[in-house]
């Protein structure tokens, strides 16, 4: 080959042919903001207006709890207690014998809430707590009904409300992920529902955790590398870096690889910055005893599902709820919180009680906490599952889903506490005033956080995508403060 020319190559071209491109993503480089035409995209955005919000913390009921026998008071489903559901419709889950709640309604706070007896700690804040009792959604199934309340659609992947939230506001703090999901459901859409779909990666959700694991014990997968010390690692980005800036001097570079490659970079700052934040050991004693953590709280029904390591009490779930004021007090922009199994085809008043008795302490602390930290404000809290259930029994202790018509509340960030939204018909079975699809709540929320629903979308193969749908959603004003 002695006198051969060979043409001249770039050292990305090289490195981009060279181990099936891996090199070429490590060029690409950890600091692009090295770029003058370069933006970090998680650098804070200014809204479309003033926000009421800046933060969300979205409470995840997986499995569809009974609006009927939770938050949507029915006197008329236990005076018709047994009696054939009247025009059931073509729908063969709402056929049947009406069944009455086990559990009893009662009013709480100056506005006067009706709110179940399963949830007494939720009730103390019934003045802050806007309840929406006309939700409904397309399908009365959980993977379609799942997605669409994470991320508006169920017929095509598509970016989650959070990430929506973190492209169109970026972060507040440069060394956490700006959305993070706490034990995720596996199933039902599983990543999915944090996914940045189309959107760069770098919106994508970091998630800690599985559902039904031990919180306390969950790790942050591929946070910490195992051959270098922190410092050589930090060496070794340098010189990526210096390389870079070079190249990004002489070439213009892939905006949309830049963003995927700055994720590697918020990854060495996490290193040290999240494990801190989701340290609860520098928690007061009382403030673990207040959100039930290390066996503080009550013990689950029996019947009820144990979820990680509370042994079917309040550890788990009061552990992430501390976790969620923790990161929201820390700057992170989304939370998602999760808890299963509420599909209570059987077993309805062991089953639901267990899981109301794990909840209800930390969800309280959760709102008492925020209150008293002056975050409440600015935060927007939300309660919920992907539908409800129906008001005629599955035998004599269970509940079949019901899409027509469920509850989900809102409380903190610019909603009007003390407001019971929206209704169903006399027994629960459908919305029927007031009607609010995901969509429609997507859209609210967005409002909240200051960001215009029709104006937030980004250009993907070939047209325009939001999160809110070609039309139709709108803002529900009656609940905005």
């Amino acid at each position: 080959m002695t006198g051969q020319r060979f043409p001249f190559m770039s050292r990305r071209e090289m490195l981009k042919t060279v181990s099936g491109g891996f090199g070429y993503l490590a060029l690409a480089g950890l600091c692009a903001e090295a770029s003058a035409d370069y933006q970090n995209p998680l650098a804070p955005k200014a809204p479309h207006f003033t926000p009421q919000a800046k933060r969300v913390i979205y409470i995840c009921m997986r499995g569809g709890p009974s609006h009927v026998d939770t938050f949507d008071y029915k006197p008329a489903l236990a005076k018709d207690d047994g009696k054939t559901v009247p025009e059931a419709g073509r729908d063969d889950r709402n056929r049947g014998n009406l069944l009455r709640s086990p559990w009893k309604f009662n009013q709480h706070g100056q506005s006067g809430q009706w709110i179940s007896e399963v949830y007494p700690h939720v009730a103390q804040h019934a003045d802050d707590m806007c309840i929406i009792n006309s939700l409904w959604t397309d399908v009365p199934n959980h993977p379609q009904s799942f997605l669409m309340m994470h991320t508006g659609e169920f017929r095509f992947a598509r970016p989650s409300v959070g990430s929506w939230v973190l492209y169109g506001l970026g972060s507040e703090n440069s060394n956490l992920p700006g959305f993070i999901t706490i034990s995720p459901p596996v199933n039902l859409g599983g990543a999915q529902n944090y996914s940045s779909g189309f959107l760069p990666a770098i919106y994508q959700g970091t998630s800690i955790g599985r559902e039904g694991g031990s919180v306390a014990s969950a790790a942050i997968g591929n946070i910490q590398p195992k051959h270098l010390s922190p410092e050589l690692q930090r060496e070794q980005l340098d010189m990526i870096q210096s390389l870079n800036r070079d190249l990004l001097d002489r070439k213009e570079v892939n905006i949309e690889l830049e963003g995927i490659i700055q994720s590697y970079e918020l990854a060495f700052r996490m290193q040290s910055a999240l494990p801190e934040v989701l340290d609860l050991s520098k928690e007061s004693a009382s403030t673990l005893q207040m959100y039930g953590i290390n066996g503080s709280g009550p013990r689950a029904a029996a019947g009820g599902k144990k979820e990680g390591g509370g042994g079917g009490g309040t550890d788990n779930f009061g552990r992430q709820c501390l976790m969620a004021r923790r990161l929201a007090e820390a700057g992170v922009r989304y939370i998602e919180i999760c808890h299963s199994n509420w599909d209570h085809h059987n077993g309805l008043k062991e089953r639901l009680g267990g899981n109301a008795l794990q909840t209800d302490q930390p969800i309280g602390a959760l709102l008492t906490d925020l209150k008293q930290r002056g975050l409440l404000k600015d935060t927007l809290v939300m309660w919920g599952g992907e539908f409800g259930r129906t008001p005629a029994g599955q035998g004599t202790n269970g509940r079949n889903h019901n899409s027509a018509g469920f509850s989900m509340w809102l409380a903190g960030g610019g909603v009007k506490g003390g407001l019971r939204y929206g209704a169903t018909d006399e027994y629960g079975k459908a919305a029927v005033a007031n009607k609010m699809h995901p969509h429609d709540l997507h859209a609210t929320i967005l409002h909240l956080l200051g960001l215009d629903h029709e104006q937030l979308s980004y250009y993907y193969g070939g047209r325009e995508y939001k999160l809110t749908g070609v039309g139709g959603a709108r803002v529900v004003e009656g609940i905005v403060a």
